[in-house]
């Protein structure tokens, strides 16, 4: 019988046995490494027992996107305020929240019924395993369930490898304002 602990920068579990390997940066590096790559990602709706970890992702966003001052909601307010946004998120074999979509519906007079994709974020060690891909594709399959008639974001202008993901996703981006846009038209076509 095994034993398991968990790491400080991941809640990938480690056996004791591998422990020894750990002594060594590169051999420990590798088995966080392999483990990551085998977890397996659901990707579901976020309930209010997934708020602590959303609100960790939130922080770690902004430190990501060089404001961790500009965070004043906190955990409390995000229950008290939960009727006006919506999550969905990434969800590890091991319960790990390894990755969030956080969106609101709106109305544009110029349009109508909009989706508005406020953060799309996933943990570090777990990117280039198509969660971001796939946290956004549930995004447009809810706005063509719900019929809206566009899906928009804001990307930072200096976050170049997203910039160039979203045009390549058929996104219409605004250069100042960092603007992301879908119409109508590109929401039922969209396909990842």
């Amino acid at each position: 019988m095994f034993r398991y602990r968990y790491t400080k920068t991941s809640h990938v579990p480690i056996r004791y046995d591998e422990i020894a390997s750990l002594r060594s940066p590169i051999i420990g590096y590798k088995i966080l490494l392999a483990r990551i790559k085998s977890t397996k990602v659901i990707i579901r709706k976020a309930d209010e027992k997934d708020f602590f970890a959303i609100f960790s992702l939130i922080k770690e966003l902004s430190v990501f996107e060089k404001h961790p001052e500009k965070v004043t909601n906190s955990v409390e307010q995000m229950k008290n305020e939960k009727d006006f946004f919506q999550c969905y998120v990434a969800e590890s074999d091991t319960k790990e929240i390894v990755g969030m979509a956080v969106f609101f519906f709106a109305y544009y007079t110029w349009s109508g019924k909009s989706l508005y994709l406020d953060d799309l974020y996933v943990k570090e060690a777990y990117r280039g395993k198509k969660i971001g891909t796939n946290l956004l594709k549930k995004i447009f399959e809810i706005a063509k369930k719900e019929h809206c008639k566009r899906v928009s974001w804001q990307v930072s202008n200096w976050n170049t490898s997203a910039i160039e993901m979203y045009k390549k996703w058929g996104a219409t981006i605004d250069n100042e304002s960092g603007y992301c846009d879908f119409n109508e038209a590109r929401i039922k076509e969209f396909k990842l």
